[in-house]
């Protein structure tokens, strides 16, 4: 049982880096930065798709105004 709490543990923080750290990448380069986090929160259950999902968000062009979502 100790084991199963600690890897749940464990992808829940999983969970929570790669979903704040979209977050704050996608502020800056999508016009949705909640769906963003929460896509990367959801790759944080496997850390290698989080990671490559980080590099894509690093790699792409930051907007240059925020814009609002077209409905």
């Amino acid at each position: 049982m100790t084991m199963f709490l600690l890897i749940l543990l464990l992808l829940l923080a999983s969970m929570m880096f790669f979903g704040m750290l979209s977050y704050s990448l996608g502020r800056k380069k999508t016009t949705y930065p909640k769906l963003t986090g929460m896509l990367g929160a959801v790759l944080g259950l496997f850390p290698l798709l989080g990671i490559i999902f980080l590099i894509v968000l690093v790699l792409k062009a930051d907007i240059t105004a925020p814009s609002l979502p077209q409905g």
